[in-house]
């Protein structure tokens, strides 16, 4: 069983997108132990008081002054194949660190968050624990069977990637092989705990 709440993230990953404003996300980032940051959200996070464990991208977006400054924390990948977020995972799953949070993933523009959504899949299936928590709830990638603890009338979302033979206990309303995304919107937890049952992957989003 998953309980979002106990896992011990190792680093956390602080995108480009909406700075984090709600306690979940911002506890997530200031308790976990290594900050990477995006190059674009640097600025924002150096502005705050804090200084990052590290700077990962293709460095066109963080200042001069902080280029300068945190010279020996950034880490500059040129290559244009994959976003920001992605060379940050990268870069911590090459120092063995798999239990990694992302937040502020979404927000600003809309094709960055659903590439930054979509990209959990990926980065579940190169072996990184991972969940993207926004102000209002968390993704969490799955694959196969997954039983999460939540509270009773909690809202679950579930977008299927690769997952086939869907059905669940513990949520309100049954589910099905989803042909689009909104289908599996909007369901509900009925009490204390619920379980996914699917072959290959999905995505939930658990409202806080």
């Amino acid at each position: 069983m998953i309980d979002i709440n106990e896992i011990q993230f190792e680093a956390v990953v602080l995108a480009g997108g909406d700075y984090p404003t709600a306690s979940q996300p911002l506890a997530v980032l200031h308790n976990t132990p290594y900050v990477v940051c995006c190059d674009g959200a640097a600025d924002r996070y150096i502005a705050t008081g804090h200084v990052p464990d590290a700077i990962v991208g293709d460095g066109d977006s963080i200042s001069a002054n902080n280029r300068a400054e945190y010279a020996t924390r950034l880490h500059i990948v040129a290559e244009q194949e994959t976003n920001d977020q992605t060379k940050a995972v990268r870069f911590l799953l090459e120092q063995g660190k798999r239990r990694i949070a992302i937040v502020g993933a979404t927000g600003r523009r809309e094709d960055h968050t659903i590439g930054n959504i979509s990209l959990l899949i990926e980065y579940a299936r190169a072996g990184a624990q991972v969940r993207s928590f926004t102000d209002h709830g968390v993704f969490i990638p799955c694959n196969g069977d997954t039983t999460l603890k939540c509270r009773k009338g909690q809202q679950v979302s579930i977008f299927a990637i690769t997952a086939k033979n869907l059905s669940a206990e513990g949520l309100l309303y049954p589910i099905y092989d989803f042909t689009n995304w909104w289908q599996g919107t909007l369901n509900e937890c009925t009490g204390k705990e619920f379980t996914i049952h699917a072959q290959g992957e999905y995505l939930l989003f658990v409202n806080y």
